[in-house]
């Protein structure tokens, strides 16, 4: 059993490095010519155009290891049965449950392979090739209308130094409050670009708004602290007989329960976000009543999406049962290109339609497993007991 595990495993992995190579190779020339119009446009060196594609691999990567799963898989089982190796082993034991068996334990380590790539070398990777692009640029715009934070202040016991005063003093005797808060962008340097802060009482009253140019975000004991540089801000009196009050401030320390993790999830790219992240700010967003269903999507989603693979590997199986004269390898082979992009679309679609019409987030993650591993099965089913 061990020398027939040596052999399937072999080959399996043989033909999915191959593919995942070969996917690899051309979505980074792919992505080497988006970044040459930034070489041409913005005059940049050549050698940031070929780090700013290296660096997106990682993120290819996870997105394509299922899909080149599935047809490596494909191919080396075909190949095997085209060869009569698969039909020898079968006469010489090789029941189609063990054979399962043996290909979903390949596929739990290929799970873990995922797993470690989608949470660690792919986000890493994407904030690398953000954090690079902003030194290029000289800033990384988030794009619409940025990154929006909420944090609720109760009366009488707001933090320290998170007031009404300019360094932000003296807000826990003047009663609830609610912030929001909306960030542009980011710079190399790590610093928060075009700051808009708006302070309102329980009411809904607009007491404060501040505005920054940049603002670096520093940890405390109880949340942060933001220095903001050449700030303006603006107090609305209670009285609306009164007059605006507007000043300037050159630097103005301004304090929040917010954590500096929340503060860089919220201003980093869904996509780089890692699942602990991901959770965090989706609790955050739950507590503050702001819309999280899709961070709830794409959490569930990097939790569930290593199962992809064991799932691609069932499918994968009844192809080796396949006789030759039902079609040689190429035709496999398209077969399970054509499986691994609806796959694809299916994920895609049943994503999008789960924010539109407000399924519940897991179910919708797991649905296009679930329904690919039924099909799976009962292509399995079908050519043992009836082929």
């Amino acid at each position: 059993m061990r020398t027939v595990r040596r052999l399937i495993w072999r080959d399996v992995l043989w033909s999915v490095m191959f593919v995942s190579v070969a996917f690899l190779s051309l979505f980074f020339f792919t992505d080497f010519l988006g970044e040459l119009e930034d070489v041409s446009k913005r005059g940049y060196p050549i050698w940031a155009a070929v780090a700013g594609a290296l660096l997106k691999q990682p993120v290819r990567f996870y997105e394509l290891f299922p899909i080149t799963v599935l047809i490596g898989t494909i191919y080396a089982m075909a190949r095997l049965a085209e060869s009569s190796e698969f039909t020898i082993l079968r006469t010489g034991g090789l029941g189609p449950w063990r054979a399962l068996s043996l290909l979903l334990s390949l596929g739990l380590i290929m799970a873990a392979l995922t797993f470690v790539i989608g949470e660690y070398v792919a986000p890493y990777g994407d904030r690398q090739a953000s954090a690079l692009k902003a030194r290029l640029r000289g800033a990384n715009d988030l794009g619409g209308a940025g990154a929006w934070l909420k944090e609720h202040r109760p009366a009488m016991s707001a933090p320290a130094g998170a007031g009404s005063s300019p360094t932000g003093q003296g807000l826990a005797a003047l009663g609830e409050r609610n912030v929001s808060i909306n960030v542009r962008g980011t710079d190399g340097a790590g610093k928060l670009s075009q700051i808009r802060i708006f302070e309102h009482d329980e009411r809904g009253h607009l007491l404060r708004r501040i505005e920054a140019p940049t603002a670096l975000v520093k940890p405390t004991a109880d949340g942060s602290v933001w220095h903001l540089t050449a700030a303006v801000v603006s107090d609305w009196p209670a009285d609306a007989s009164m007059a605006l009050q507007q000043r300037k401030v050159l630097e103005l320390a301004w304090h929040t329960s917010l954590d500096e993790r929340l503060v860089s999830a919220a201003v980093s790219p869904i996509d780089s976000m890692s699942t602990p992240e991901l959770w965090r700010y989706t609790q955050h967003l739950n507590e503050q009543e702001q819309t999280a269903q899709r961070y709830e999507l794409q959490f569930w989603k990097r939790v569930l999406y290593p199962f992809a693979c064991i799932v691609m590997l069932a499918l994968a199986l009844p192809f080796a049962y396949l006789h030759a004269r039902s079609g040689g390898i190429s035709l496999k082979v398209f077969g399970g290109i054509m499986l691994g992009i609806s796959f694809v679309l299916l994920n895609n679609v049943v994503g999008h339609l789960s924010l539109l019409r407000d399924w519940t987030p897991w179910l919708a993650a797991l649905a296009p497993s679930l329904l690919y591993l039924a099909l799976s099965m009962a292509a399995f089913v079908w050519l043992v007991r009836y082929r």
